[in-house]
């Protein structure tokens, strides 16, 4: 086995991922970046050691503190599994706007460029008891005699990932589930050095840096369409498969503090759910415990002409609908429709804060200061109330 500073060399390439970033190139994002190689580091310990497809365990994957392009709406389990066993998974459905399973090979950042999606099952096709427990199994095959939930899981799959989102944080009731591998297996015995030594050179010497550079080009991709110029993205080179059925929207902008990026667009006629966030130079969410960096169907308002409009800013337009950036002058709005009968693009409108009173024209619901105050106490509040460990 490796001796432990010929690990630590291993993280040593992944500073220079500084030089691709789109961001500022400052100390400031210098930090932000190796605080991301840090999380990266804890999301991967997870990832490779706290879950293995023989023993299959559903770790937390992406939250509040795993800020890599989370939906801060959602909160995501994932177990690896090895597509030729079968598995069942029980728990209680709970009332989650969106409960769901994905199954694929090759989660974002266990690869040089991430797999593919396998299949995107939703837990409502699921035959659910009135006291909203359930079991399902995974396999290859229906087994013979099997009468109960089941859903394929293709002999590539080498994870299943579950995705909940809430629109009512702390409110709603999250789903709880287990996993296990059903086809016979030994004893679980202790990880060998050999095993160890491999997990920790592929989390040190490739995860930690290969994440961070899927997020930097991540970036880079939509400002090649040019600042706060909104487009529709499938997400698929990121492992979507077409079964999954959500569009999003992303507008890369770059604002100075006395400036903002008023949004405007048309909802769908039907809309089962939505949502807007704020994501800062790296990719990260947004502090989003104490900013109001989203909106979503719920604590959303809509104009008097039926459009949806939020103000990006910095500082507080006094609009209810306001994405603050989090003090982060260079970032991107990502934008979700899921289940939703069109698909519309915002539009991004740039101007200096000062005139987008004028430019709203009434149109938007305001705010006070104490409503805000209150507005974000909920929100710190409701994000905590959710389980995500």
């Amino acid at each position: 086995m490796r001796d432990w500073n010929q690990f630590v060399d291993l993280l040593k390439p992944a500073g220079e991922l500084f030089d691709q970033v789109t961001a500022a190139q400052d100390e400031q994002t210098r930090a932000e970046l190796y605080r991301q190689f840090a999380m990266n580091l804890s999301q991967g310990y997870l990832l490779y050691f706290q879950t293995d497809p023989d023993y299959p365990e559903f770790v937390p994957f992406e939250n509040s503190a795993f800020l890599l392009q989370p939906n801060p709406d959602a909160v995501y389990y994932y177990s690896r599994v090895d597509g030729r066993g079968a598995y069942r998974v029980s728990g209680e459905r709970g009332n989650s706007i969106v409960a769901g399973f994905a199954v694929g090979s090759k989660i974002i950042g266990m690869e040089g460029s991430p797999g593919k999606g396998l299949g995107n099952y939703d837990v409502d096709q699921l035959e659910i008891g009135a006291d909203g427990r359930f079991e399902v199994l995974f396999s290859s095959e229906r087994p013979q005699g099997h009468s109960g939930n089941w859903l394929y899981l293709d002999p590539e799959a080498d994870f299943i990932l579950v995705r909940q989102f809430n629109y009512d944080w702390g409110g709603d009731s999250d789903m709880r589930l287990a996993i296990e591998r059903v086809d016979p297996m030994p004893r679980r015995p202790r990880l060998s050095p050999e095993r160890t030594d491999a997990l920790l050179a592929e989390l040190f010497g490739t995860y930690a840096k290969r994440l961070s550079q899927i997020a930097i080009g991540a970036m880079q991709r939509p400002m090649q369409k040019g600042l706060n110029t909104v487009a529709l993205h499938d997400f698929q080179d990121l492992g979507n498969s077409d079964s999954w059925p959500q569009a999003y929207w992303e507008c890369s902008y770059r604002l100075e503090d006395d400036e903002a990026l008023v949004i405007e667009t048309e909802l769908p006629e039907q809309r089962h759910y939505w949502n807007v966030q704020v994501i800062d130079g790296l990719w990260n969410q947004a502090e989003m415990l104490y900013h109001q960096t989203s909106l979503n169907g719920m604590t959303a308002t809509i104009d008097s002409d039926g459009l949806f409009r939020a103000v990006l800013s910095k500082q507080d337009p006094g609009v209810a609908n306001w994405l603050d950036t989090a003090d982060h002058a260079q970032g991107m709005l990502i934008g979700r429709w899921y289940r939703c009968s069109s698909h519309p693009t915002p539009k991004g409108t740039k101007m200096k804060l000062s005139e987008v009173d004028a430019y709203l024209g009434g149109k938007s619901a305001r705010i006070t200061p104490e409503e805000r105050k209150e507005a974000l106490r909920q929100r710190l509040i409701g994000s905590q109330l959710r389980r995500k460990w």
